[in-house]
């Protein structure tokens, strides 16, 4: 996995979205991503900023408020850059 380049600072966070699937109709169309679809609300936190009030941990999947965040591209990725205040909650797997 490629290392990013992008540091939060403060209360931000940085987050790679988990990406959609296609969604196929029943004749075999797939549709386009932004067809019906909201935009996804889970992702992988890549990076921390450095304050203290931050309670996640990189590597960890969240979920984040539906409208949050900035978009940013680097390297031919997509990531979100987020405030602290706008996760949600962590998923844990069992």
């Amino acid at each position: 996995m490629k290392k990013t380049n992008i540091r939060p600072l403060g209360e931000n966070v940085l987050v790679k979205p988990e990406k959609e699937e296609k969604q196929k109709t029943d004749s075999g169309i797939y549709l386009p991503e932004n067809a019906s679809k909201e935009k996804p609300q889970m992702g992988k936190v890549m990076e921390v900023g450095d304050s203290e009030e931050i309670k996640v941990k990189k590597n960890q999947k969240v979920i984040y408020s539906k409208y949050s965040g900035n978009e940013v591209e680097m390297d031919g990725e997509e990531y979100l850059l987020i405030k602290n205040e706008d996760i949600l909650a962590v998923v844990e797997s069992s």
